[in-house]
Order: C-alpha cells, then sequence, then structure tokens
C-alpha cells in the first residue's frame, strides 16, 4: 500500500440538523493533521466542508481545495487554503480531487456527496485506482444506506469483495487505521482505464 499522505474529503455544503456531525468532521481534521495527512477536498468555505477545512488549517495542516468556476462563488470558495484550484467543469473537478488523493472518506452530505464517494467507489470496483474508499457513519447518518448495500450484496448485485472495499467505521482514527492497512481486492477488472 502506497503510504497515505492525502485524503478526499466528500461532504456537505451545509452544516446539517446535528452538532454531532461537525464535531465529527473537527475530529477527522484532528486525526489527519496528527498523522501528517493533506486535505483534499471540494474547496467551499461554507457548510461541513468548511468546518472540516478550517478545523485542519487551525491546527496548521494542508488544505486542497478543488472548485469548478460556476461554483465558485455560490459554494464561496474558500479564500484562505494552501492551495485552490479553480476547475471548468464538475467532471475535471473529480477528476482532480481523485488524482490528488491517496483516498477518500464520505461524512455527511446530501445527494453530491453520494454521487462523489459511488463515483470513486465504482473507479476503485473497475480497477482504475487501488485507493481505499470509505465512510465515517456519524450518529448512524448511514446506517440506512448501510443496509440498502447490504440488500444489494444479498441479491447478488454487487460481489462480496467489492462491497468489501467500502470501509466503514463510526471513528476517525479507526477508520483511518484501516487506510493504512488496507489491501485492494485481487478480482478482475471488466475493463482498463484506457478503455473509457
Amino acid at each position: 500500500m502506497t503510504p497515505i499522505k492525502t485524503l478526499c474529503i466528500y461532504c456537505g455544503s451545509n452544516s446539517g440538523r446535528l452538532d454531532a456531525y461537525g464535531t465529527a468532521g473537527c475530529a477527522l481534521a484532528k486525526a489527519l493533521v496528527s498523522r501528517n495527512i493533506s486535505l483534499v477536498y471540494g474547496g467551499a468555505g461554507i457548510g461541513l466542508m468548511g468546518m472540516v477545512a478550517d478545523q485542519v488549517l487551525q491546527l496548521g495542516g494542508k488544505v486542497i481545495g478543488v472548485i469548478p468556476k460556476a461554483l465558485a462563488d455560490k459554494e464561496v470558495a474558500h479564500k484562505n487554503l494552501t492551495q485552490l484550484h479553480v476547475t471548468e467543469s464538475m467532471h475535471e473537478r473529480k477528476m482532480l480531487m481523485a488524482e490528488l488523493s491517496d483516498g477518500f472518506i464520505a461524512l455527511p452530505g446530501g445527494i453530491g456527496t453520494l454521487e462523489e464517494l459511488f463515483e470513486i467507489w465504482t473507479w476503485a470496483q473497475l480497477g482504475f485506482h487501488n485507493k481505499p474508499c470509505g465512510l465515517l457513519n456519524v450518529e448512524g447518518y448511514y446506517d440506512s444506506l448501510i443496509g440498502f448495500l447490504d440488500h444489494v450484496l444479498a441479491e447478488q448485485f454487487v460481489k462480496k469483495e467489492h462491497h468489501a472495499m467500502l470501509i466503514v467505521e463510526t471513528n476517525p482514527d479507526l477508520l483511518l487505521n484501516r487506510y493504512i492497512n488496507y489491501e485492494p481486492p485481487t478480482a478482475k477488472q471488466w475493463v482498463g482505464k484506457d478503455e473509457t
């Protein structure tokens, strides 16, 4: 496994209903900085995204934001990041975030967070990358999704080894420990990256 120097965090541009979401985001930020792991994220200064970035910066860590031009004003691009990349499109944004990151974690978030998580997990399933993907399941936020994914496995629409690629923990340090020891499955990939 390649050493983890950067992690991409997907999470909401809103703060969510519970204070626990922000508390967990700050705990994850602390865990990243304590391990000298830089944050890669969507570049906004608002919501849970902004909280995590602010906490990493406050603790002396590095934060790399990636935001498309169309959202730079709407999501209020963070002005004080270590680096801010402004892309032409959402596709460019997601590709650059993937290239800059050694792994991916979803905190609570909305449709965009889910879309980003499922896309990067699909890329891992297809063998486009071998980086760990996971959920920080705060206050049971992802319980229903985890149950549905177990149903997808039971109904044989996903293989056991691909289902197991999504790492789930409720504690940031435990999640990061599993990332450090992550070994991707050796299942045959369906298509090569250059075939897409």
